[in-house]
């Protein structure tokens, strides 16, 4: 019987058992303009917020956090799917699936972490507006993003380590584009995964209390909100609530419950969705609805063609 410490590196199958050299310069290309657009619209909304200080808010220090999060987490698979896409090859390294699993839950962990926060933040702005500012301060908002991403990588780290501690059985093929665990639990002896499906039941458990609080929140905003008697204060409060409960909706349904999801879509389409699409759309998602972004992001523009 094989086991882990017998593979020195896996294949990644991607989206085709076709290698023509026509299809892979076109996956290459396809996935370099949407990696730069992604890169490009979350570097645009780090910058506005950093640079503006009419954006110097605990709602925008946390968006801020969630653009750094997405371009990070793009970054750890794409670049590596590209670069086998130019040269031709399936092959990723054992230590780099180790790593590419590492800081994929690690960002995607935070991720839901930030976005928990976000609805917390929003509830406190509207429903307890006299006491935003004492529990919202600097300082809080500092340590309550830290403790998003240290519990990040502390989940990560086991996540992490009780997928690679068990037994390869199955082969070094991944029927995916990138490390993906439940393609490497398909490849593991059946006797050595209790308990990396232990881990992965507790990540369901922590998605649906993230999902339940986040959904409390907002009925509690959704509830002060019909209270305001002028349409104009309505719309307001709903315009800054309404792109996270977007990019919650798709982050849960696409990234937390994927078995369900896998029955209905494509598996492979649908981690397409979630490793990629997303954080593409989070930027434009926010700025497109938020007159602040937009307004800021034509200073920052503005500033620097003065500047040129």
């Amino acid at each position: 019987m094989s086991n882990q410490t017998t593979i020195i590196e896996f294949l990644l199958l991607g989206f085709s058992d076709i290698r023509e050299l026509e299809l892979q310069i076109l996956h290459f290309i396809v996935f370099l303009v949407l990696y730069l657009i992604s890169l490009l619209g979350n570097l645009l909304i780090i910058t506005a917020i950093a640079l503006d200080h009419h954006l110097h808010t605990p709602m925008y220090f946390f968006l801020m956090n969630l653009s750094i999060l997405d371009f990070s987490s793009i970054s750890v698979t794409i670049p590596k799917s590209m670069a086998n896409s130019l040269m031709n090859t399936r092959s990723i390294s054992y230590c780099g699936c180790v790593v590419q699993v590492f800081f994929f839950i690690f960002f995607a962990s935070a991720n839901l972490a930030i976005l928990t926060i976000m609805a917390y933040d929003r509830y406190i702005a509207i429903c307890q507006p006299l006491h935003y500012e004492m529990v919202m301060n600097r300082r809080a908002c500092v340590q309550i993003a830290a403790s998003a991403w240290i519990s990040g990588i502390l989940y990560s780290a086991l996540h992490t380590g009780n997928t690679f501690v068990i037994s390869f059985c199955g082969g070094n093929m991944v029927d995916q584009f990138f490390c993906e665990i439940p393609q490497l639990l398909h490849l593991a002896c059946s006797d050595s995964n209790i308990g990396e499906v232990v881990v992965i039941s507790l990540s369901v458990l922590l998605g649906l209390i993230c999902f339940a609080f986040i959904t409390v929140s907002y009925v509690q905003i959704f509830k002060t909100v019909l209270r305001i008697p002028s349409e104009q204060g309505r719309h307001k409060a709903f315009s800054t609530c309404l792109p996270h409960l977007i990019v919650v909706s798709l982050f849960l349904f696409t990234g937390t419950f994927p078995t369900w999801l896998s029955s209905l879509y494509p598996r492979k389409a649908l981690s397409v969705f979630y490793t990629f699409v997303i954080p593409m759309l989070n930027p434009f998602i926010y700025s497109l609805r938020n007159k602040d972004v937009k307004e800021a992001l034509r200073r920052t523009m503005g500033h620097k063609s003065l500047t040129k």
